[in-house]
């Protein structure tokens, strides 16, 4: 695509599909609204923003069981607390910045602190908006790896979000998970994928590089690896849609094979996510290896096109191609 094309690329995009891949539309709100026809307990929460975490999906089939909360991401999340405190399960939808940023302290009190079951459902994690660091979520796992009794979920694609939904439904205690919306890619299913908590799936292999990758940088990973070929460069893919609790023992069986550059890629910030997570396992571990990260700087990002900001922040299948080639030759 060249330059121009991508700066008309539109700063909201609701899918980071490539051009001709295969996608699936709203995949949390249809999966959601199916899943609640037969768990009454079920709610659907919203801070405001139904239609842009695909919970309007769920709204139309369980019109009874949404609550539209408005701009008020505290008030939405203590609610979430009363609801779940009743018997209810409530999945409470926002954009990850807000509930990161403005909610931490209801969430941690109100709901992690007596392991209530609510489940958070956030859009527009990392780089998946042009419109800048308002809602740009490159800190959400950094601030929510650090509080006690929440597990979080970075899944990659429509097929992963499909089976999450009913896995965390069924897992007891707070979740956050990080949602695409929308048009949502579809990748997984290719490779016989079965999302599992707590559980990471290598989903190629390779002698030259493994990579260890959350969210769409295992999508963007795999088109790596395709990039590569022709470089002789085999690459193997280590998807880990469970930021916490870590799967410590694949991560480390992989990483501690030897030969291979380790380069963890997060749709996050360097700084406190999940390439920081595994450099404290390995060196915990004593596992020795070449140790590289693939991640977005800790910096506040530009607004713009989103095209042109993965490609300027690295987090692209050529930029990663390209720094993957200079760490081997180097």
């Amino acid at each position: 695509m060249s330059q121009t094309a991508r700066l008309k690329t539109s700063a909201m995009i609701a899918s980071l599909a490539a051009e001709g891949q295969r996608t699936k539309s709203a995949p949390f709100g249809h999966a959601l609204a199916a899943l609640a026809q037969n768990r009454p307990e079920i709610l659907g929460l919203t801070a405001d923003l139904g239609k842009y975490t695909d919970l309007h999906i769920f709204a139309k089939s369980h019109p009874d069981r949404y609550y539209q909360m408005g701009m008020a991401e505290q008030l939405m999340m203590s609610a979430a607390a009363g609801f779940a405190r009743e018997g209810f399960m409530p999945f409470a939808t926002t954009y990850a910045v807000f509930a990161a940023r403005r909610a931490y302290d209801f969430i941690c009190m109100a709901i992690a602190e007596d392991r209530l079951d609510v489940k958070i459902v956030c859009a527009l994690p990392g780089l998946t908006t042009g419109y800048g660091p308002s809602h740009q979520a490159t800190d959400d796992l950094a601030i929510f790896r650090a509080m006690p009794n929440l597990t979080i979920i970075d899944p990659c694609d429509a097929h992963e979000i499909e089976q999450a939904v009913p896995a965390i439904a069924d897992h007891a205690g707070p979740v956050y998970m990080r949602l695409l919306r929308g048009q949502v890619p579809l990748v997984l299913d290719e490779y016989g994928y079965q999302f599992r908590i707590g559980q990471a799936a290598l989903l190629r292999d390779g002698a030259e590089v493994l990579v260890i990758a959350s969210g769409f940088m295992t999508m963007r990973a795999l088109e790596t690896a395709t990039l590569l070929e022709p470089d002789s460069v085999g690459l193997a893919v280590l998807h880990v849609p469970t930021i916490k609790p870590l799967d410590e023992a694949t991560i480390l069986r992989e990483a501690g094979k030897l030969g291979r550059l380790v380069v963890v890629a997060e749709n996050h910030s360097v700084i406190g996510g999940l390439g920081e997570a595994v450099a404290a396992l390995l060196m915990r571990n004593g596992i020795s290896c070449t140790f590289r990260q693939i991640g977005l700087p800790d910096a506040f990002l530009d607004a713009g096109a989103l095209p042109t900001l993965h490609d300027r922040y690295g987090i692209s299948a050529q930029t990663m191609a390209d720094r993957i080639k200079g760490w081997l030759s180097s």
